[in-house]
């Protein structure tokens, strides 16, 4: 059974620098592309960030480029999540997600193309 669990977010105020981070066990971490997308109780499941399966290729969309920064340890079995400048509407749950898709060049923006879910991470960023 593969399991993602994230770690790292927290309370933070305007500004602020935060590392996530999402262990995947029970799989073959290197075989997926990998996923970060954030969800608060008003607005729907928003991407973030993806990452293919040797981390050559990362997408953003514009909201998070040049502050956030998708990254993986295949030896380690974790993704990670840099966040830089954090903003109040950043605050959302963080998750992280795993796709066995094998097409492309590994980006996948769509969370319908993901197969595995962390539990999410609560990030927090006060004015």
């Amino acid at each position: 059974q593969v399991q993602l669990v994230e770690s790292g977010g927290g309370l933070v105020h305007t500004g602020d620098s935060l590392r996530l981070s999402c262990v995947v066990s029970g799989g073959s971490f290197s075989s997926y592309a990998m996923g970060w997308f954030r969800q608060t109780p008003v607005k729907e499941r928003e991407f973030v960030a993806c990452i293919s399966w040797s981390g050559d290729n990362t997408h953003y969309p514009n909201s998070v480029k040049g502050r956030f920064t998708i990254s993986r340890d295949n030896a380690k079995n974790t993704l990670y999540l840099q966040v830089n400048s954090l903003k109040p509407e950043d605050t959302a749950v963080y998750c992280c997600a795993a796709s066995t898709l094998d097409y492309g060049i590994g980006l996948y923006p769509g969370s319908n193309d993901y197969d595995y879910w962390g539990q999410g991470n609560q990030v927090t960023v006060s004015s």
